[in-house]
């Protein structure tokens, strides 16, 4: 950080100040307290960052695998020691209470883990004598400089989707952090300061658009990745493609769940809550619609409504409180506007997080992005919220008669990227994951959540790609596949 609170950008090595003017306010979103300054973001920064990752890309991807992971193996402990650390940054810059940040690094850490294998996951494979006398060989090679382009809800984990397999396939890297949460990836990228990489293998550029479309357009960078929202994802992946770069693009998501009247429902209750208001809504797989199912209906709207209502609004830096504010003040508006309009469209709010400033725990700052979480009953299907992401503490309640109507209803959601039933019922838990289509299938589960061996997997309008980010489709994202044949003579060994 240099002068004045002002971030900079760490290009080949070296902490470097950015060569534009703009700079960008980060606030605080439970105090509304200035925090920094971050580069509103330049080409020539960029490029600069692509400069450094393509000249140390040569002497990285010749250092063997198995160098590469002692790295990996340092990071690990270096995150580890530094948990705490780094998990109040990320809830004072994110407003998400100190234990979702810590569980969030705790995820973080997980895919570090992983990458750890790539000596392992990075094999090819072989088989002698495709034809008499010869041989083919599949090797996995590095692609070259890969960049990743972040966003505000999980400043600490969502890089590291990234991060560790790109550097540990033997790529270079390029992370573009949300311009509103910046500060959890500079304090990683201090700690990264620690592990001696050679310069260049991993550069972090902060910025906005510019950014973006210095990395998508730039003929060295051979392939992106994103997280964000569905529109933004699209456009991404169309220009990603236009110049011929490999991109797997995360976007949005209106998560359902499916609430069967055989379910465990005290604990179903407490679990959908968790997902629906837990990081105040604001995560891709966060429950947005819960759909009950005959007569779990008048049970589950009461539990539910009682369980949110009990819910401790405040700064997630308060031991006792349980959700944070949203992210920015146009946040807590726009989400305000479609409580509004849900209500219009005929749904009937049941418990209302727009009354008052919304924190009743900790300090109680009024300037906080602060909403109660809020409960919408009978939402049609024709309403806007049917649809929308919302991306706060909203969770919307509709119902079905049977398992069946259930179904069909999450199947016509233009989104895919995660749908859970809660039931006792091995039959119909087996019918809901074999129909439905979602990347991300939870069985009494509130967040389906993969581990970091398998791939963060998105359907539908939520992703945009074929490979996802994490385990084996990681693997296979950030190398090129190349096959030898060969043909070996005997009688060319008689001339030695």
């Amino acid at each position: 950080m240099s002068r004045s609170g002002e971030l900079d950008h760490y290009i080949g090595g070296a902490w470097t100040r950015s060569t534009g003017e703009e700079y960008l306010r980060v606030v605080n979103p439970a105090t509304a307290e200035l925090l920094a300054h971050v580069p509103a973001g330049t080409s020539e920064d960029t490029a600069a960052a692509v400069r450094a990752a393509a000249s140390a890309y040569p002497g990285w991807r010749r250092t063997p695998p198995e160098e590469r992971i002692q790295y990996l193996f340092k990071l690990k402990q270096l995150l580890e020691r530094d948990i705490e650390e780094l998990a109040r940054i990320c809830t004072t810059e994110n407003g998400k209470t100190l234990a979702e940040s810590r569980a969030e690094l705790r995820r973080a850490i997980e895919n570090v883990e992983v990458a750890c294998g790539i000596p392992t996951l990075m094999q090819g494979y072989n088989l002698e004598d495709v034809a008499t006398g010869i041989d083919e060989i599949m090797i996995r090679q590095p692609l070259g400089v890969t960049a990743a382009v972040t966003p505000f809800n999980f400043p600490a984990m969502i890089p590291f989707w990234f991060l560790p397999y790109a550097i540990g396939c033997g790529n270079t890297f390029i992370l573009k952090p949300s311009e509103m949460v910046p500060l959890t990836a500079q304090r990683i990228f201090q700690i990264m300061e620690e592990l001696l990489l050679p310069a260049g293998v991993v550069n972090l550029v902060h910025g906005g658009k510019i950014a973006v479309e210095t990395l998508l357009q730039h003929p060295q960078v051979r392939a992106i990745s994103f997280v964000g929202s569905t529109p933004v994802a699209r456009q991404i992946y169309a220009q990603a493609a236009l110049y011929g770069k490999r991109v797997q693009c995360q976007g949005g998501a209106k998560n359902h769940v499916l609430v069967l009247p055989d379910a465990d429902m005290p604990t179903a209750t407490r679990i959908i809550g968790d997902s629906a208001f837990g990081c105040a809504g604001q995560r891709c797989l966060a429950v947005s619609v819960a759909v009950t199912v005959g007569e779990a209906r008048e049970k589950f709207t009461t539990e539910i409504t009682a369980m949110a209502s009990a819910i401790r609004t405040g700064s997630g830096l308060d031991k006792d409180v349980q959700m944070g504010p949203v992210i920015t003040a146009a946040s807590k508006v726009r989400i305000a506007s479609l409580i509004a309009q849900g209500e219009s469209e005929g749904g009937t709010v049941v418990l209302d997080g727009r009354q008052g400033n919304g924190a009743i725990g900790g300090n109680g700052n009024s300037r906080g992005n602060f909403l109660r979480p809020t409960v919408i009953d009978d939402v049609p299907e024709q309403s806007a919220l049917f649809t929308t992401e919302i991306f706060g503490p909203v969770l919307s309640l509709l119902h079905a008669a049977t398992v069946e109507e259930g179904i069909a209803l999450l199947a016509r959601s233009p989104y895919g990227n995660m749908a859970s039933i809660f039931t006792t019922s091995g039959a119909a838990a087996r019918k809901f994951r074999y129909e439905v289509p979602a990347g991300n299938i939870g069985v009494n589960i509130g967040v389906a959540a993969p581990m970091a061996y398998f791939p963060f997997s998105g359907w539908r309008d939520s992703f945009f790609g074929v490979l996802h980010g994490q385990g084996r489709d990681a693997i296979d994202f950030y190398t090129d596949k190349k096959v030898v044949v060969e043909r070996w003579p005997q009688e060319w060994s008689r001339t030695f």
